[in-house]
């Protein structure tokens, strides 16, 4: 059941932006907001026993997401819905940003889990990486609150729901790549 849950929200949460566009432009579709919240509600509750800061911003975004279904849902004003990217990159610069002042920076933590023993040369690249995520939450999420500001539903849709991922999966691409063309060096 705890896998099910979370390929759903795993789903969910990849096609927020196309369930928001399907809801906003076909009032038929409303019915996907108290859906959604639901769905928020029972990632929330899936994260509920697990400790970390990616599970700690797992549910954050889990009760973010159903208070904006909720709220856009009582309040009628769907644009509140639009938000979700925006807190979605605030919070993911946050965490990866925070990391940067710790003793381990986020992607040395996740660097780990695979190779414990880190030479001097990827303790930097780690550092550097999660430095370039940072920038990414930046960007990522300013034009997310811009797509927003302008209130233009097919901008913010093409945005959120393809180029943004596009550019995620890139940066993460691009790092594989330079990553294994370092250890070819080493």
């Amino acid at each position: 059941m705890q896998r099910l849950l979370q390929a759903v929200s795993a789903v969910m949460m990849i096609a927020w932006p196309f369930l928001v566009w399907l809801s906003l432009t076909h009032p038929a579709w409303r019915w996907l907001l108290p859906l959604a919240a639901v769905l928020f509600l029972l990632r929330w509750l899936a994260l509920r026993g697990r400790q970390g800061a990616l599970s700690l911003v797992g549910k954050w975004l889990a009760l973010a997401g159903a208070g904006l279904s909720l709220s856009s849902l009582f309040l009628r004003d769907h644009h509140l819905l639009l938000w979700y990217p925006v807190m979605v990159n605030g919070l993911m610069l946050l965490l990866f940003g925070s990391s940067l002042f710790s003793r381990m920076p986020l992607v040395e933590r996740l660097a780990r889990l695979r190779e414990p023993e880190l030479p001097p040369r990827a303790i930097r690249w780690t550092r550097r990486v999660t430095q370039i995520w940072c920038l990414f939450f930046i960007f990522n999420g300013s034009v997310a609150l811009a797509t927003c500001l302008i209130n233009n539903l097919l901008w913010w849709t093409w945005w959120n729901g393809l180029v943004s991922y596009l550019l995620m999966g890139l940066l993460m691409a691009s790092e594989w790549l330079l990553r294994q063309r370092m250890r070819k060096q080493a």
